[in-house]
């Protein structure tokens, strides 16, 4: 068994990443075990500080020690915002540690030069915005980024109300096509979007669980150690 853990920021992570992705997921590699790891106050802290403080990117370390501890062998962040504390953590990590938009921006820098980032959430969008510009630098390419942020959709989606954040973001979605080559849709949250206006339309989801499964191919199998009687288990 190889063993991926996933590092979560909302509470609500099980509708936003585990049953859209990573069941299915999980139900085609029966050969991998998941473990998870939430802390909501991640987000929240970094929310309101407009990105993440020193304590965030610290704590967001201590998760990834956890998740090491925990035995895993590749480690996955499903939150845009925490990008550079991942990028912080990845400097002494001893397994493989992505955030979960990274092969999403590989791919749209290989698409296209004029990029378009569509958020709801206004730590994602710097967040994304200098994930591509790694990742243009990178590849030598030279791209021009154009940043839309729509709160209210991501305040209806947090009151439960779906619909209205779904046509909030299609409008959004519209007037952006026009001016660029690529949409990048980086949260978590418009990973279900299905919506698509005329251009390449990226998100994470899908392509950061198959970036997983690349990485974890490259790790052996091992048997899971036998569970002593009184010992403490992750």
């Amino acid at each position: 068994m190889r063993t991926l853990a996933m590092l979560h920021t909302v509470h609500w992570y099980k509708q936003s990443v585990i049953e859209p992705f990573a069941e299915a997921w999980l139900a085609a590699n029966p050969d991998i075990h998941a473990i998870n790891i939430m802390d909501d106050s991640l987000l929240a802290e970094s929310l309101e500080h407009g990105g993440p403080t020193a304590a965030v990117i610290a704590r967001m370390g201590l998760y990834v020690a956890a998740a090491v501890r925990c035995g895993a062998d590749v480690i996955m962040s499903s939150c845009t915002t925490m990008g550079v504390a991942i990028e912080q953590a990845q400097k002494s990590c001893p397994v493989p540690l992505f955030n979960i938009d990274e092969p999403m921006a590989r791919e749209a820098v290989r698409l296209g030069r004029r990029l378009g980032i569509l958020a709801t959430v206004p730590t994602s969008a710097p967040a994304t915005r200098r994930l591509l510009q790694r990742e243009a630098l990178a590849a030598g390419k030279s791209i021009e980024i154009e940043t839309v942020i729509n709160e209210p959709a991501f305040s209806a989606l947090l009151a439960g109300n779906r619909a209205e954040h779904d046509r909030l973001v299609h409008a959004e979605m519209n007037r952006l096509a026009s001016q660029v080559d690529v949409i990048v849709l980086g949260q978590i949250s418009l990973a279900q979007i299905q919506h698509r206006p005329g251009v390449p339309v990226l998100q994470v989801g899908h392509s950061g669980f198959a970036y997983a499964r690349q990485l974890l191919n490259e790790v052996p199998a091992r048997k899971p150690a036998p569970v002593r009687q009184g010992a403490a288990a992750c």
